[in-house]
């Protein structure tokens, strides 16, 4: 597992799950990656200036949802392999924030500070908690509980799992979908 800084190349193969294009990393890149967990890592090359977080697949391999922010646009047929330029990033990338959570947050004016306070990457688990559920009941109720642990002073959800905690659309049970 890369260690230093020091760019390297990552490879793989475009992928379509649920009609959701990925690129599923090859093991060999993954093996390269600093954590089994999630992962963020600057683009080079062609993409430089972008920060990207590539995602466990619960199967000790990676995979970059390419409908993400700050993803590259990989043109190509399914199947197609393609390689990045990347190295580990310094800082965690900034999420954008679903319109429940920010209204949420928004009436609760006594979370400004707290919320901006947090790490880029707590928020970024606050955010993924909430949204790996395919329920609205259970998401409505992740929003209203996050507002209820960060008034309590918790800065990251109480049980959150990084694998386990993706778009559902996309993994089960920690699993990236076959």
């Amino acid at each position: 597992m890369a260690a230093s800084k020091e760019p390297f190349e990552i490879r793989g193969t475009l992928d379509l799950v649920n009609g959701h294009r990925i690129l599923r990393l090859e093991q060999e890149s993954s093996d390269q990656l600093s954590s089994r967990g999630q992962v963020a890592l600057d683009l080079l090359g062609d993409f430089a200036g972008r920060t990207v977080v590539i995602d466990p697949d619960g199967r000790r391999g990676h995979w970059l949802d390419l409908h993400a922010e700050q993803a590259p646009e990989l043109e190509g047929e399914i199947g197609q392999q393609f390689q990045l330029s990347v190295q580990p990033s310094s800082s965690w990338p900034e999420t954008a924030v679903p319109a429940d959570l920010a209204k949420a947050l928004g009436e609760a004016s006594d979370l400004d500070e707290t919320w901006v306070g947090l790490t880029p990457m707590a928020r970024w688990e606050w955010v993924r908690w909430v949204g790996s559920t395919k329920n609205p009941d259970t998401r409505q109720r992740r929003v209203e509980v996050s507002i209820s642990k960060l008034r309590d002073g918790k800065r990251r959800p109480c049980c959150f799992d990084l694998s386990s905690c993706t778009n559902p659309e996309l993994a089960k049970s920690g699993k990236l979908i076959q």
